[in-house]
């Protein structure tokens, strides 16, 4: 496994991606409200991103057909926006965007809550991203890879959600995905040792009930087994002089 080491202008540069991605995908959070298409999402995304002089990370990347994922309730990741989705009040909406920006990428992810929702929904978004922020912790000098996995699982499973196994965080930088893969479950001590100058996209998604989920016939859209809600949260971290650094913060 080879893991790329960025030095400080390098780190600066996947900064630059990712400034214009977390700008990007607080302004999209504005726009998540009842009667909105996720189609039109996408196209919001697209605009702000051009605007940035920024290029859509996601739009064709391995055929994938839009510019922003966007994951309404049972559907975990990699949704596609679409004409006839609208969003109704008691929905929750993933969106993931990817951007690349002369020559390096930034990756973020954020689960909106479209009008009012339950409490076991809220309680679900509330340690998911808490779970983000406790593996963000783990991203420094010293620490294993599956330090990051092991304190998000074992912080959601506490509150009876699972993580999912199927898909995981990653590195980025130069790529969209790099090694290594970051699971979001597992035993801590066990893994390639954290550095300075790695970069991850640390990025939990637990659902309200079993870990299992499908892929639908179109190749993307992935669901839970179960038909309950999933979440997702991500941020692109680096490892600054020992510590972790969010980069993707406006």
């Amino acid at each position: 496994m080879a893991i790329y080491i960025y030095n400080e202008d390098e780190i600066k540069r996947v900064e630059d991606a990712c400034r214009i991605t977390a700008a990007v995908l607080e302004e999209l959070g504005k726009n998540v409200v009842e009667g909105i298409s996720t189609f039109e999402l996408d196209r919001v995304a697209r605009d702000l991103i051009r605007k940035s002089n920024a290029i859509p990370a996601f739009l064709g990347y391995k055929g994938y057909p839009a510019a922003i994922c966007t994951s309404v309730n049972e559907v975990v990741v990699h949704g596609i926006p679409h004409r006839n989705q609208i969003l109704r009040k008691g929905d929750i909406v993933g969106i993931d965007i990817g951007v690349k920006f002369k020559d390096f990428f930034g990756d973020a992810a954020k689960t909106f809550i479209v009008g009012k929702v339950n409490n076991k929904v809220k309680k679900l978004l509330e340690v998911t991203k808490e779970a983000l922020e406790l593996g963000i912790l783990q991203c420094k000098d010293g620490n294993h890879l599956t330090d990051i996995s092991h304190v998000i699982e074992s912080h959601v499973v506490q509150w009876g959600f699972q993580p999912v196994h199927e898909f995981v965080g990653h590195g980025i930088g130069r790529n969209m995905h790099e090694e290594p893969s970051i699971p979001n479950f597992g035993k801590p001590g066990k893994g390639p040792i954290i550095k300075t100058g790695m970069i991850f996209a640390i990025e939990p998604m637990i659902n309200e009930g079993t870990y299992q989920v499908e892929i639908l016939d179109d190749g993307w859209t992935t669901i839970t087994k179960d038909r309950k809600n999933s979440a997702h949260f991500e941020h692109t971290v680096a490892v600054v002089h020992g510590s972790p650094k969010i980069l993707t913060m406006v």
